[in-house]
């Protein structure tokens, strides 16, 4: 079993920028491509990024692309997300996940799931 817990989430203004964190226990990550996802309520979860297990390959949503960078640490069994120039629209519940097959943007392919941490985006 895998536990993921979520951090670095909070109230930051449109323009600003936040780092979340997914730290992994139970389990080392290593072998596991990493994803991240968020979603409002009333609406279905969204796929935000995504990253292999050697690091090599990384998937984005088009509506993040050049403003999120999903990394990992396996060394210390930690995936995060740098979000930068947050718009409104980014406020959401972020959620960690992992898998033990290949790098994939489906939430359905995701065997292990955080709690999620709250992004809020406002002035």
């Amino acid at each position: 079993q895998v536990q993921l817990v979520e951090s670095g989430g909070g109230l930051v203004q449109p323009g600003g920028s936040l780092r979340l964190s997914c730290a992994a226990s139970g389990r080392s990550i290593n072998s596991y491509a990493m994803g991240w996802f968020r979603q409002v309520p009333g609406k279905e979860r969204e796929f935000v990024a995504a990253i292999s297990w050697t690091s090599i390959t990384t998937y984005y949503a088009d509506s993040v692309k050049g403003r999120f960078t999903i990394s990992r640490d396996n060394a210390k069994n930690t995936v995060y997300l740098q979000m930068n120039s947050l718009k409104p629209e980014d406020a959401a519940a972020y959620y960690c996940a992992a898998n033990r097959g290949p790098i994939d943007s489906r939430a359905s392919k995701y065997e292990y799931w955080g709690q999620g941490t709250q992004v809020t985006v406002s002035s």
